[in-house]
């Protein structure tokens, strides 16, 4: 078994645990948001994008059509290639904020 690493989502305060060899995106689906639209789950469709605020990560191939790569540089990354190396802080800056971010979730 790999690593856990806790990933705080900034716009909620939620933590969830992401194994290293989970994406970003496979452990914020397990908060059982409804309504977190997840898209090709493949890098291709920019629905899961974030920005990476803290902690060390690596990414799989993403379409520049939806991170450039000064976006990549500046943090921002898509959650379903993203995996962590280290404890990670991000916001939600993708389609899905409005789903992950709405006021009243418990």
């Amino acid at each position: 078994m790999g690593q856990r690493f806790a990933v705080t989502i900034e716009d909620s305060g939620e933590r969830v645990s992401c194994a290293e060899q989970d994406s970003v995106l496979h452990a914020m689906e397990a908060l059982g948001r409804k309504g977190i639209p997840v898209g090709c789950r493949g890098g291709g469709c920019g629905v899961c994008k974030v920005r990476i605020t803290g902690g060390a990560y690596h990414t799989r191939k993403m379409s520049r059509a939806c991170v450039s790569e000064a976006e990549e540089a500046d943090g921002v990354v898509l959650a379903c290639k993203l995996f962590p190396d280290s404890d990670l802080s991000l916001k939600v800056v993708g389609k899905m904020a409005k789903a992950v971010c709405a006021e009243g979730h418990n």
